[in-house]
């Protein structure tokens, strides 16, 4: 039996790119994937974030639209997929921010279920697994946000290195850029190859206001992994003007 998925990259939402989205979730539709993942960043969550701490962004009364829309584009993509097919979403820094900020400046409220991030987003509604931690989706590969180990400012790199310390291939957002690398260890044919697979993002990049150049080594893009007989074929799926760049 074959089992595909798709891989969402970072949306940073209120900061998605629209018209990408809908193209994204047109092709859900279309190629009918057998399980959707997203690997965070789903919500970019600016308002509590420690680079707001006491300028005006930290109080801005923005965060609940922002988590509405999360919902909303959520629950288009769930549509797309289907009620019953697995939806999974990796922790990430950014959704992160929230619970941090809660334990730091009200940690009164830490314990509230009301506040955590599964139940502020209304995954639970949706059929939304969330994961707080590492697991093994699929066999020997592990979806992670991509903060958890070192950065590179190659593409593919950052998961690779994450992968090497896992022992397994790993798929990852965070750095914005799509990528693939692999590396194949072993002896006489006797070998293990593992995979590092950066799915870049669906930000509209004007809006990423941070950078002040306007410049950045950044592609839109999802990530595809296809197991067939237990073995996984990944692909990183570049979206260019638009349009979504089958292999």
């Amino acid at each position: 039996m074959t089992r595909r998925v798709v891989v969402l990259s970072d949306l940073q939402i209120p900061y998605h790119d629209p018209q990408t989205v809908k193209v994204v979730q047109k092709f859900i539709k279309w190629y009918k994937p057998h399980e959707l993942w997203c690997v965070g960043d789903e919500l970019d969550a600016p308002e509590p974030s420690r680079w707001n701490k006491g300028m005006a962004g930290e109080y801005a009364s923005t965060l609940q639209d922002s988590i509405d829309l999360t919902y909303d584009i959520m629950a288009d993509f769930r549509d797309a997929l289907g009620r019953n097919k697995p939806f999974i979403i990796q922790r990430s820094n950014h959704t992160d921010r929230i619970q941090r900020y809660i334990r730091k400046y009200a940690p009164a409220f830490s314990s509230l279920e009301s506040l955590k991030i599964e139940e502020l987003l209304g995954y639970r509604s949706l059929n939304i697994q969330y994961l707080h931690r590492f697991k093994e989706l699929l066999p020997g590969w592990v979806m992670a946000h991509g903060d958890e180990g070192r950065l590179s400012q190659t593409p593919g790199t950052t998961a690779m290195m994450l992968a090497k310390k896992l022992g397994k291939s790993v798929v990852s957002g965070h750095t914005h850029k799509l990528g693939l690398q692999h590396e194949t260890t072993g002896l006489y044919g006797n070998n293990k190859t593992i995979y590092g697979l950066e799915v870049g993002h669906l930000m509209d990049i004007k809006q990423a206001s941070y950078l002040t150049s306007g410049i950045a080594n950044w592609q839109q893009g999802i990530g595809i992994l296809v197991e067939k007989n237990r073995k996984v074929t990944p692909y990183a799926v570049p979206i260019v003007n638009g349009d979504i760049q089958l292999p």
